[in-house]
């Protein structure tokens, strides 16, 4: 382990690059990167970095995001093949027919995209927004103006709920998020009763409503550190986000909500990336994500829903 940790710190200099790194991510990873967040803290923090190269320890749409806000820039994806269901459940092509099938019916309408989507589906979009942001986006949105929010209908749930904004949601989830079992958090909550539960948005309401918070990371990690006394917290996310929680706030407990099929949830996505692969990309200058097309008005929308 110390010699892969010492080629990546040599490779590093080598190649003038910065790490960033998401809380999904295993903790060896999070530990040696430069940065590491969530994907509106990412996102913000890429446009700062000063050195030549970016390396996006994180799925494809991430690395793409980087990209975009810093098209000078090289930016490295240890593994290309590291995508995102949700971005996969909305095609750029099947979005286009949609809008322009709604504007044939005389609706007048925004689009809202999570950040979790494609290039191209971003280049359709009015508004780009994170589960950081998203609400305060929607409240942008003029009143007069309905709003197409894709592509997780479950975070397009809970923001009508907080918002009191109905919404035309397209019918995509996330692969972790949607299987946690409703049951064993029940279960959980009765075996430690002075437990409080977390879960992220892009939960189902079957578990946000059994929920004591409901916030993307970054807010978790502000909610938790309010607590001064030791406490049990119920965590519904990504399973690598208790690294995360662990080494912030070591003085509470966490256990993981478990998934229909699996003790905790990881995102298999996000796993493809290691220390290994790093370490390659690093050395080989690849995978590079290259500037397509559509990243130009991508790059507009970003702007305006991240950096204002």
């Amino acid at each position: 382990m110390t010699d892969i940790l010492d080629e990546i710190a040599d490779l590093k200099v080598r190649e003038n690059a910065t790490i960033l790194a998401h809380y999904y991510q295993d903790g060896e990873i999070q530990q040696l990167a430069d940065f590491t967040g969530d994907s509106l803290k990412l996102a913000r923090v890429a446009t700062t970095v000063e050195t030549n190269t970016i390396v996006f320890c994180g799925v494809h749409f991430m690395a793409e995001t980087a990209k975009m806000l810093n098209p000078d820039k090289r930016v490295l994806l240890p593994d290309l093949q590291a995508g995102c269901s949700l971005a996969d459940s909305c095609p750029a092509p099947k979005l286009a027919r949609y809008q322009q099938m709604l504007r044939e019916n005389g609706r007048r309408f925004q689009t809202v995209t999570y950040i979790n989507s494609s290039g191209a589906v971003k280049a359709l979009s009015d508004w780009v927004v994170t589960s950081g942001n998203a609400e305060e986006i929607i409240r942008r949105v003029p009143g007069d103006m309905e709003i197409l929010f894709v592509p997780d209908r479950h975070l397009g749930e809970y923001l009508t709920e907080v918002t009191g904004r109905k919404m035309i949601l397209w019918d995509g989830s996330c692969m972790v998020h949607e299987i946690f079992s409703v049951r064993d958090l029940i279960d959980l909550k009765r075996r430690l009763p002075h437990s409080l539960t977390i879960a992220h948005p892009e939960c189902p309401a079957n578990i946000r409503e059994h929920s004591d918070f409901i916030g993307g990371t970054e807010a978790m990690l502000r909610y938790i550190a309010r607590f001064k006394a030791p406490t049990d917290f119920l965590v519904a996310t990504e399973a690598n986000m208790m690294w995360q929680l662990q080494s912030q706030h070591p003085e509470h407990r966490y256990h993981p909500v478990p998934g229909i099929t699996c003790a905790c949830n990881k995102c298999p996505h996000m796993a493809r990336n290691t220390l290994e692969k790093l370490r390659d990309c690093l050395a080989n200058g690849a995978p590079e994500i290259a500037w397509q097309p559509d990243f130009t008005r991508a790059r507009e929308v970003l702007q305006r829903s991240l950096l204002t």
